[in-house]
């Protein structure tokens, strides 16, 4: 079993942003597993379902990005998951908009949710997801830059990465990490 969590905010005015890429990588790959994402539990909102023959629990965490691993926590207690079962998607900035890396295991860079992630399951040895947003141009437009709305127009350079994670988390659970991150980094 593995436990798939996209990181994002949960109010409507977070979506489309780049700070919840994660939650549009889940959406994606409940459409195309047809797992329904609606039950409400360990502070956020899951689907049990299977893909690639694995049985999965996607959840998007309902804290607030500085507190996921509060929701992640408590899911992988609930189903006694490993934390090598775990997969984290999350956006980050230090990656140029478009690309996708796959990681065995890290830290949290300066991303906020992962820190939390990190600090709750007191290790780092999980799956990162990590979909490139680019860094803002000024350090002091980094809170807008993430959690900004974005416009349709570029939005849509933001789905190229959304398929292509959701396309890599399968090749995960089917061939493992090292032929997916040979495939897809």
């Amino acid at each position: 079993m593995y436990l798939i969590v996209g990181l994002g905010n949960p109010e409507p005015e977070y979506s489309k942003t780049r700070h919840n890429m994660g939650f549009d990588v889940i959406n994606k790959l409940a459409e195309k597993y047809n797992i329904s994402v609606t039950k409400s539990g360990f502070e956020g909102i899951y689907g049990v379902g299977e893909i690639e023959g694995e049985k999965v629990i996607l959840l998007k965490p309902q804290t607030y990005m500085n507190e996921s691993g509060k929701s992640l926590i408590k899911a992988k207690d609930f189903y006694k998951i490993n934390s090598q079962n775990i997969i984290v998607i999350y956006d980050d900035i230090d990656l140029d908009v478009g690309v996708v890396k796959l990681r065995k295991k890290g830290g949290a860079g300066t991303h906020n949710g992962m820190k939390s992630v990190i600090e709750y399951l007191k290790t780092g040895e999980f799956i990162h997801v990590r979909i490139g947003t680019g860094k803002p141009e000024f350090k002091e437009m980094l809170i807008p830059h993430v959690i900004g709305k974005l416009s349709e127009e570029k939005y849509k350079e933001f789905i190229p990465s959304i398929e292509k994670a959701s396309l890599a988390i399968p090749e995960i659970l089917k061939s493992g990490i090292d032929i997916a991150m040979n495939k897809f980094n």
